[in-house]
């Protein structure tokens, strides 16, 4: 089933709102993909194109500097990050 790019942008829109309720922590994929009830693989995706469009910025290495193998961590972009803020006030 194909989803339409209405329906993709309003779950960009909830991946954007959950990155920036739990910042400053760091979600995984999977844990992004439990909150908003959807496949890992799909949040992913959509994730990656999020990164594209400098949205969101994928953390490979873990606090000490040592790389992930295969999972990756997700946060906001600075601007992002204040335009949501300025917005929640």
């Amino acid at each position: 089933m194909r989803l339409s790019n209405n329906k993709k942008e309003k779950i960009s829109e909830q991946i954007l709102s959950y990155l920036y309720h739990s910042f400053p922590k760091e979600p995984f994929t999977a844990e992004i993909a439990r909150e908003i009830v959807r496949d890992e693989e799909f949040v992913k995706r959509i994730l990656f194109d999020l990164k594209e469009k400098n949205l969101v910025v994928a953390v490979r290495k873990n606090k000490i500097g040592i790389p992930f193998s295969r999972r990756v961590r997700w946060t906001l972009t600075s601007r992002v990050y204040d335009i949501y803020h300025t917005k929640s006030l």
